[in-house]
């Protein structure tokens, strides 16, 4: 059973940066589509960036250029920096998993159970 648990989220100002980690674990190969997924309060979920089997990645506009999401395979760890936070960042940011390459409708298997970022103005 693959297991996700985020951390690195915290209360920042405007213009300002975080970086969000997930270690995973309970998976036998790299062979992993994931991604960072966030809910701000009153809103539905939303996909912020994800990465491929292949290292390719995709970024949901809003973030584009501010956002960078990596990952070590070696320590089974994935990354989001986040630059230039803006308040409405704010939110429950959700580490996601699914076996194979990420499919277009954004659907994961596997989720951490969350890490709260909150952006200042």
């Amino acid at each position: 059973q693959v297991q996700l648990v985020e951390s690195g989220g915290d209360s920042v100002q405007a213009g300002g940066s975080l970086r969000l980690s997930c270690a995973a674990s309970g998976y036998t190969d790299n062979n992993y589509c994931m991604g960072w997924f966030r809910q701000a309060p009153g809103k539905e979920r939303e996909g912020v960036a994800v990465i491929d089997t292949d290292e390719s990645t995709k970024y949901v506009g809003a973030v584009k250029g501010r956002f960078t999401i990596s990952k070590d395979n070696a320590n089974n760890t994935l990354y989001l920096q986040m630059n230039s936070l803006k308040p409405e960042d704010t939110g429950m940011y959700y580490c996601a998993a699914t076996a194979g390459r990420c499919q277009g409708s954004g659907f994961m298997d596997y989720w951490g159970k969350g890490t709260l970022v909150i952006i200042s103005s």
